[in-house]
């Protein structure tokens, strides 16, 4: 059946669309960030008398460290006092940008799989 043409026939609507919006907007929102993991360490020192030894509660410390993988090695990086708890909460929007981005991806396989069957629906008809 050939549609007149005069007809028009409707934008698909995109179901899809609003999340994937909504998901780059959060995407948006996310400060400076940093891979990697961010510890705070306390250590033995090498003198076995000292009460480090002992007592967990007297190790010397606390010494920070950054580790990620950088281009298939693992890079360890000492930080300063300072440095230490801003790398660390540099490190929570790395790890939420990761699972906004999966989600993204999904998001745009399943649309583009939809998209796809709805254009395959319109030429057939």
């Amino acid at each position: 059946m050939r549609r007149s043409p005069t007809t028009r026939r409707a934008a698909p609507v995109d179901p899809y669309a609003r999340r994937f919006r909504q998901l780059k907007r959060e995407l948006e929102s996310l400060g400076y960030f940093c891979k990697g993991t961010v510890l705070e360490r306390r250590m033995k020192c090498g003198q076995p008398g000292c009460a480090c030894h002992q007592d967990p509660s007297k190790r010397h410390g606390p010494y920070w460290e950054w580790t990620y993988k950088a281009e298939g090695k693992t890079r360890n990086i000492r930080l300063s006092g300072a440095a230490g708890p801003i790398y660390k909460e540099g490190s929570r929007p790395y790890r939420k940008w990761k699972l906004l981005l999966s989600r993204l991806e999904r998001l745009s396989h399943t649309a583009l799989v939809s998209l796809a069957k709805q254009a395959e629906s319109d030429r057939q008809t």
